[in-house]
């Protein structure tokens, strides 16, 4: 199969990683790719991911068999429809369905009319409505920008005086661009969050595995919410009572009130959890694409080839008695450069990239690199490296990603050193 990546960072670069291990792979493409997802298939750095006309040419040209969607926006966009009325095969929901990330509001409200287990909420586009409504519940809430913010449109506050902070950089000096200018407010609701996959093809669905993010910027949760610092899988918070009530209570009733609502899921449902202390299950966020940096420890110990799902889920013929297994733990840890998710410098050269990626166990994705004028790598985002090792045990593989970031050197590099402890505290 000739195979097409959208996107250029670290999670596209995980994505390429395991499908370059199919056997059914026979050409891979990214689209525009990176100088280190070069090393895995051909980039076409000229096409841009939210270029949907260019996307299509490439994919036609190329004689693309799969599409594989890795990023939000072009997916918002409409590419999958697009790509679809050309007879082109592509794993990633419709712009319909990608609503469920597109939008807080419409995720809110979908999850109201199926009876979803989520958060009580309210929707603003009037910024002086929203500040009275925070300072009526007079305490902790959870401020989203209702469109599209990488990641980062969330703001976790203690009580009003934050929430009115947040509802400003929101609405009034649009950070977060138009993406802001609508707003849901939501109770924060208590527990553990855990970030659980499932591939469907709009009727059936393959689970994969719970994963366990790292938002905020600082060691503690501490700091500002960022697109992620570092994640593991799997995450035993999800033990198999609680899976049995996620795919119960969360997951089978999406994709079946996605169909019914006339805009069937296709593609890997991302749900962010909140998981209290009685193990119930509540839907913090939906995501209509693989997390970052989620992927990048989900792929690195998932056991068996992913280009079956991702191809039966896009043609419509899952088999969901494919078996997926995790015979390892995996930790990633994310190193960023100063500054992040604010502002940052880029073009610091980075040492130590083949002294990491030759330690036990150790893969190193790129998230925001660029080929520097020596040959070598230099920084190029705020999320620079996802460093990514699998081990027995999570403390196994925590122990190796810590070992490996330790010969990765860059000016102003900033890491959290507490990922997956949550794991080893249980």
């Amino acid at each position: 199969m000739r195979i097409l990546v959208v996107g250029s960072g670290g999670r596209e670069h995980a994505l390429l990683w395991k499908i370059a291990q199919s056997p059914l792979a026979s050409a891979l493409h990214a689209a525009p790719g990176s100088a280190a997802i070069g090393e895995l298939a051909t980039c076409h750095p000229d096409v841009k991911a939210n270029d949907l006309v260019a996307l299509q040419a490439l994919a036609e040209r190329e004689a693309i068999d799969l599409v594989v969607v890795g990023p939000e926006d072009p997916l918002a966009a409409g590419l999958t429809d697009r790509l679809r009325a050309a007879g082109i095969a592509v794993f990633g929901p419709t712009a319909a369905a990608a609503q469920l990330e597109a939008s807080k509001t419409f995720a809110k409200q979908f999850m109201a009319r199926h009876g979803i287990p989520s958060a009580a909420f309210a929707v603003f586009d009037s910024l002086d409505a929203a500040r009275a409504h925070v300072r009526e519940l007079g305490g902790p809430c959870v401020v989203k920008a209702d469109g599209l913010a990488a990641g980062k449109g969330v703001a976790v506050c203690d009580g009003p005086e934050d929430a009115e902070a947040a509802l400003d950089e929101m609405m009034r000096e649009r950070r977060f661009g138009d993406a802001g200018a609508t707003v849901v407010i939501e109770e924060r609701m208590q527990g553990e969050e855990a970030s659980y996959y499932a591939i469907s093809d709009g009727e059936r669905v393959v689970t994969l595995t719970a994963a366990q993010d790292h938002k905020r910027a600082l060691d503690g949760d501490c700091g500002e919410n960022t697109g992620g610092m570092g994640a593991y899988a799997p995450a035993p918070v999800v033990n198999d009572a609680v899976e049995k009530r996620i795919l119960e209570e969360v997951v089978h009733p999406a994709i079946r009130g996605m169909a019914s609502d006339g805009v069937p899921y296709t593609g890997v449902l991302y749900v962010g959890l909140m998981i209290d202390a009685s193990g119930a299950p509540r839907v913090v966020e939906f995501n209509v694409r693989f997390g970052d940096p989620e992927t990048q420890p989900l792929l690195v110990g998932m056991q068996g080839d992913l280009v079956p799902l991702l191809d039966g889920a896009a043609r419509g013929r899952l088999d969901n008695e494919a078996a997926v297994g995790f015979r390892d733990a995996a930790v990633c840890v994310v190193l960023a450069s100063g500054g992040y998710p604010r502002s940052y410098p880029s073009g610091k050269p980075i040492t130590g990239l083949e002294a990491a990626a030759a330690q036990e166990g150790v893969v190193v994705f790129h998230a925001g690199t660029r080929r520097a004028a020596d040959g070598g790598f230099e920084t190029a985002g705020g999320r620079v490296l996802g460093v990514t090792a699998r081990g027995v045990s999570v403390a196994e593989a925590r122990e190796r990603a810590y070992a490996a970031c330790d010969v990765i050197a860059f000016e102003g590099a900033h890491r959290r050193n507490d990922i997956a402890s949550r794991a080893l505290d249980r």
